[in-house]
């Protein structure tokens, strides 16, 4: 039976079968969502806020509680969608505001522009690149060597 999700805070309203993850709701709006880890609750390009409706999702995995541990902007409401289940109504998302590493191929593109949207590590959350800096040639490199550090982690996982 399909359930109801509103989306925060782009106002959207969507329906969810009961007992899929958040993630195949996103993907299937076509949301800014990321799944660098394939769904496997390893990094944190889906993480998302609950506003309201945490006790209508499944319980967090221990795999899903050690990752959020990772996110620096990790909150009691965080969850990763790829993990979290909706079993209930009243379910409000928040979507992060950031563009995750992973979602730039072309970084010399990038060059002498200022960034619109802080650049986030897919792993842990962190601030690679604030919103409104331009980039330079010694941050493309900086991003490059975290985009190879992080390839080699996913590998691993």
């Amino acid at each position: 039976m399909a359930k109801k999700i509103k989306l925060e805070p782009i106002a959207q309203e969507a329906s969810i079968d009961t007992n899929d993850n958040l993630l195949s709701m996103l993907l299937k709006h076509e949301l800014n969502v990321k799944w660098k880890c394939g769904g496997r609750g390893r990094c944190s390009t889906c993480h998302v806020y609950i506003q309201e409706g945490l006790e209508s999702l499944s319980p967090k995995s221990r795999r899903e509680q050690q990752t959020l541990m990772l996110i620096s902007s990790c909150q009691e409401n965080s969850r990763l969608a790829c993990q979290a289940r909706v079993l209930g109504e009243g379910v409000v998302v928040e979507l992060p505001i950031g563009m995750y590493l992973s979602e730039i191929d072309n970084l010399d593109a990038l060059i002498g522009r200022r960034v619109q949207q802080p650049i986030l590590h897919p792993i842990d959350g962190t601030v690679l690149v604030e919103e409104g800096m331009m980039i330079t040639r010694s941050i493309v490199h900086q991003l490059q060597q975290a985009q190879q550090q992080i390839e080699s982690f996913l590998a691993q996982t």
